[in-house]
């Protein structure tokens, strides 16, 4: 027994030293790992040579195991020897995997490789005394994962939150091997970070062995992050490489308090006047925008109305609204300082004044001074008119000489240069009193007319109180008033006077202020008619009796026309012709004749309208 026990170790050793032998005549190669995507074709080589060359083994024996998930121990799929090539039945690999072997080594092909797949694969080669070998290789399965799905919060996140609130969640679905997920601000990574960033990782494995990983961010948001784009990006393993995959950016919504506050006139454009409607608009820079109460500085207790919402409305405005005015957003703290304030002036013009009012009476030659001032907020321009003329600037009018024409409404116009639709107006009228004033330069009018021939007499006088006019006619009972009218200026009467001897008139024009008398004299002239005596005769001497009468009329006839050329009867024209025609009775459009005779004895003959000028010979 002692001699079992001192050989047994030397026994062992040598049956190892013989295992080591057989083992180490076989050189076999493989690679550690076969990488394929999902639903290909795998391929793992098996390469092995002999090292004793002068024993060639004349049989060689090949088997391809696997090692089945999570378990020790290896399942054959396949053996081949020199006779046969048999592929193990009721196996996974059954009817899926083909083996080809050479004198270089053996390949294992796998047909439509599955996930279950990633295993190790043996690659045995035994060569009896000539020695075996073992070898494996890892076949390694990739499914790219669909790409990244991210969704925000809906709701607004606040930055006053003491911890890291939930931002967004993003899932890479049906992967394999795990995908992994990091996410992004602004394409900055995002790594945890205690009391600011939180990544929460869930992974889970279906039953088809793909993984899914969802991945949820908590951040500590500040103000600046509501203009920030979050992503994430998922990364995963292909042969040979790894790939990533990023996500569509999203923005949050960041709730923050309020800081500024702007208020502003939104309407109406410009300067504000009276009757305006003026809108104020404030605006701050807090999120959600928040509301707001109104008020005036002259009145901080006093809210105005608004329902909380961003605009104030004032209509129509007035003087009294003038003021500053502040907005401070409800979300506030009763001590925070944050408000909007903005100067409001509304500008006004009031009813211009007018000194003297209404109507003011004047002596002829008076002068008088009259103003026009209207209160406003703004520089003003006056501008005086009469009769649609401009008679006057400045705030200031002077009369000076008052005169008839001086009669007549004067309108100041004020207006602000700065804010047209600003503008006001007032009025005087002014009345100059005096007595009559005949119209016309000469204060007697001298005439001559034919006798029987009718005459009209005009005469107009001015004043106020308006004068009345009445006439003194001697020399003719026949004579009457063809025209008489008067407006507020003026009066005027035309009398028609016939000529039967020299004839004294005077236009008598008076009011309760004095008289004026215009006075007419009219010469009559006799009428010139002239007739042929006829003589009769009797026996052969008739017709030299008419010759001689005949040259006797012609020469009487000349002497006439020619009288009556001299006498201006006959004017001569361009064609020379005249027609004469008199008339026996005139009315208020008949034409008045006045002669006189000048200072060569010449007669002329006037003819002047009844409405026309009074004028003497001399001034012709």
């Amino acid at each position: 027994m002692a001699l079992l026990r001192a050989t047994l170790p030397t026994f062992f050793l040598h049956l190892c030293l013989l295992n080591w032998s057989a083992w180490a005549k076989v050189e076999l190669t493989m690679h550690e790992a076969v990488e394929v995507y999902l639903g290909d074709s795998a391929q793992i080589p098996c390469q092995y040579s002999f090292t004793d060359a002068d024993n060639e083994p004349s049989f060689v024996m090949i088997q391809w195991f696997v090692r089945a998930a999570g378990n020790s121990a290896r399942m054959r799929i396949f053996y081949g020897d020199g006779s046969q090539q048999v592929v193990d039945n009721n196996t996974d690999y059954s009817g899926r995997i083909e083996v080809t072997s050479d004198q270089q080594g053996t390949r294992l092909t796998i047909q439509d490789v599955q996930l279950y797949d990633e295993r190790e694969f043996f690659c045995q080669v035994n060569g009896l005394a000539a020695g075996n070998a073992e070898g494996k290789t890892h076949l390694r399965v990739f499914a790219p994962p669909e790409a990244p799905v991210i969704e925000g919060v809906l709701t607004g996140i606040s930055m006053t939150n003491e911890v890291p609130s939930k931002v967004a969640s993003c899932e890479a679905r049906n992967g394999f091997p795990k995908p992994n997920i990091t996410w992004y601000r602004d394409s900055m990574p995002l790594v945890p970070a205690p009391g600011n960033v939180n990544i929460l990782i869930l992974v889970t494995q279906q039953s088809s062995d793909f993984f899914s990983v969802q991945s949820t961010l908590e951040y500590k948001v500040l103000k600046e992050d509501k203009d920030a784009r979050f992503s994430c990006e998922v990364s995963f393993f292909v042969p040979g490489a790894i790939r990533t995959v990023e996500s569509s950016s999203i923005n949050i919504t960041v709730h923050y308090p309020t800081t500024m506050v702007e208020l502003w006139k939104e309407s109406p454009q410009g300067l504000v006047k009276e009757g305006d409607t003026v809108e104020l608009r404030c605006q701050g820079d807090g999120n959600p925008p928040p509301s707001f109460i109104f008020n005036r500085e002259q009145e901080l207790d006093v809210d105005l109305e608004s329902n909380h919402s961003d605009v104030l409305m004032l209509s129509p405005v007035s003087r009294k609204d003038s003021g500053i005015y502040q907005c401070l957003p409800v979300d506030t703290d009763d001590d925070s300082e944050v408000k909007g304030e903005m100067q409001l002036t509304v500008h006004y013009l009031d009813p211009a004044v007018v000194v003297p009012k209404d109507s003011e009476f004047m002596l002829k030659g008076e002068d008088l001074t009259a103003t026009c001032n209207a209160l406003s907020s703004l520089k003003t321009a006056t501008v005086w008119y009469k009769d649609g003329k401009q008679v006057g600037k400045g705030n200031t009018l002077h009369l000076k000489d008052a005169a008839y024409e001086t009669t007549g409404e004067y309108i100041c116009e004020v207006t602000v240069p700065s804010l047209p639709a600003l503008h006001t107006s007032g009025s005087v009228h002014i009345i100059v009193q005096g007595g009559p004033q005949v119209v016309g330069e000469e204060q007697e009018v001298q005439l001559e007319e034919a006798t029987g021939r009718m005459v009209n007499l005009s005469c107009e006088a001015q004043g106020h109180p308006l004068p009345s006019i009445s006439w003194n006619i001697v020399g003719s009972q026949n004579w009457h008033e063809v025209v008489s009218k008067a407006n507020e200026h003026m009066t005027h009467s035309v009398v028609s006077v016939k000529v039967t001897s020299d004839i004294s008139a005077q236009c008598n024009a008076s009011n309760d202020m004095g008289t004026e008398v215009k006075a007419f004299s009219i010469k009559a002239i006799p009428r010139v008619t002239s007739a042929a005596p006829v003589y009769p005769v009797e026996g052969s001497g008739v017709i030299i009796v008419g010759i001689i009468l005949s040259l006797l009329l012609l020469a009487i006839l000349g002497s006439v026309l020619y009288f009556l050329h001299k006498k201006g009867k006959i004017p001569c024209g361009r064609s020379g012709k005249q027609e004469i025609s008199t008339k026996e009775k005139t009315t208020k459009d008949d034409i008045v004749v006045e002669m006189t005779t000048n200072t060569k004895n010449e007669e002329t003959v006037l003819l002047k309208a009844v409405n026309g000028d009074k004028k003497g010979p001399n001034n012709q």
